[in-house]
């Protein structure tokens, strides 16, 4: 049994336990050897094997062994000795160079928040270790990005450590690779034994939501297998729409590359592989034209075919002849001297017969009109050039862009029921209110327009 105060291989003295997980032992050591005036302090990891202990086990670990031999990054423990002892238990030891600092597991542990600066901040450093690790020959992946395996060092800079679940080759096919990982961390192909860099992705992604919202991923709420953390936190749209892109459970459709990933948060833009993937369908009418000074985008109000136009026409000259009675009755009255109540009802008939109208021509000529500027954004509702509604905010107080739905009852002539209907649309949410447009657009048009919005406003942020 390990104790305090025990020497091990007559070299690193141990002092107290920092970790034990059932399977191994770390320890933080003095290096009697160290050829410096002070006490060198290492962290000493130790395999006990049998019991509980499997072959796996001392796969894996030899395997970290042999990796950290080759690595050599200023934000990784520096690689120090690794040996064995068989003193009625067969151990095996890994000693690596100690990080003065603490991991943020214990921070979040004790209520530590943290805010988007530093966030952004962890996310760029972290990133800067897996382009370094991912881009070796062959590449390195951690396979185990969480809180508890990153370190906020006293020099105020992030480590990446405990490198116990790593792969250091591409999975092949036919091969069987360990499954390592943890829930809420790891993605689902890893679970499956194929991780690819966009596994290390994926979990740095949930770790960076972890520190953002306090709470572990496993715990947040899930829709289509995407995590769920917009509501619970105040940062910067183009951070949670980065944060999305990397939790993505679709390998084809997650940042898969680090570099990518880094080059992507520092301007603040959506990743180029989703861009490719979300596109304007073929069949859409949306019209857009864009450059750094405004966003336009123009939104025909219905489909206008061929038999939707000839209705129109007849039905548009069937009010006009209507609301031409209806004028004539009108002045007829008026030089008749018939009583007010009558003159007020006929008028009533006519605004009626005016907004049917008006509601024609919006449906048949009408478009809405979504414009942004860097200042102001507002949504228009316009008959050729003329606008007959109107709704604006600034810019700065938009939060978010989204595909949302619009349920519609439609009440059938004559019958007690009901039919309810689900329309798409785009919602653009300001500080204090929703606003939307779009209504009857395809599902993929508002995803679609939702991007193109987002993307033009990280240009100008």
């Amino acid at each position: 049994m390990l104790q305090a105060e025990q020497t091990l291989q007559n070299r690193y003295q141990l002092q107290h336990q920092l970790g034990d997980n059932g399977i191994r032992q770390t320890w933080l050591a003095t290096d009697l050897q160290a050829t410096s005036d002070e006490q060198q302090l290492v962290v000493v990891k130790l395999l006990a094997f049998g019991g509980t202990v499997q072959w796996e086990d001392l796969k894996l670990f030899e395997r970290e062994v042999q990796v950290l031999k080759q690595l050599n990054h200023p934000r990784i423990p520096k690689y120090i000795d690794y040996f064995s002892i068989d003193d009625r238990t067969l151990w095996f030891g890994l000693v690596q160079e100690y990080i003065p600092g603490v991991c943020l597991k214990e921070m979040l542990t004790q209520g530590k928040r943290f805010t988007e600066k530093q966030v952004r901040k962890f996310a760029i450093e972290i990133l800067q270790i897996l382009i370094y690790l991912h881009e070796l020959n062959p590449p390195v992946l951690h396979r185990d990005i969480k809180p508890s395996n990153l370190i906020w060092g006293e020099d105020n800079n992030i480590y990446l450590v405990d490198f116990g679940a790593v792969q250091d080759k591409a999975a092949k096919e036919g091969v069987t690779f360990t499954v390592v990982g943890t829930y809420g961390y790891a993605p689902m192909e890893q679970f499956g034994g194929k991780a690819v860099p966009g596994s290390d992705l994926y979990a740095l992604g949930t770790t960076l939501i972890h520190l953002l919202t306090g709470t572990s991923p496993a715990e947040l709420p899930v829709r289509d297998l995407q995590i769920q953390f917009r509501d619970l936190v105040n940062v910067r749209p183009s951070l949670v729409n980065w944060l999305e892109d990397m939790t993505e459970p679709s390998v084809e459709r997650r940042i898969d590359n680090a570099r990518e990933a880094l080059d992507t948060l520092k301007a603040n833009r959506l990743s180029p592989s989703l861009l490719n993937v979300i596109r304007q369908p073929i069949e859409s009418r949306v019209q857009i034209k864009k450059n750094r000074n405004y966003l336009l985008i123009k939104l025909p109000m219905r489909s206008q075919s061929m038999l939707d136009m000839i209705c129109f026409g007849a039905t548009l000259l069937i009010m006009a002849g209507l609301e031409l009675a209806i004028l004539v009755t009108i002045f007829s009255v008026m030089l008749a001297s018939i009583s007010g109540f009558s003159l007020i009802i006929l008028a009533l008939l006519f605004f009626v017969f005016f907004r049917f109208t008006d509601g024609l021509l919006m449906s048949a000529f009408g478009h809405q009109r979504v414009h942004i500027t860097p200042e102001y954004f507002a949504i228009e509702q316009r008959v050729f050039n003329f606008c007959r509604q109107r709704q604006s905010a600034p810019t700065n107080s938009i939060r978010d862009v989204f595909q949302s739905v619009m349920c519609i009852t439609n009440r059938r002539s004559f019958q007690m029921n009901s039919i309810k209907e689900e329309k798409e649309m785009v919602t653009i949410q300001t500080d204090n209110q929703r606003h939307s447009f779009g209504v009857g657009l395809s599902a993929m048009e508002c995803v679609w327009l939702a991007n193109e919005i987002k993307d033009w406003l990280r240009t100008v942020r």
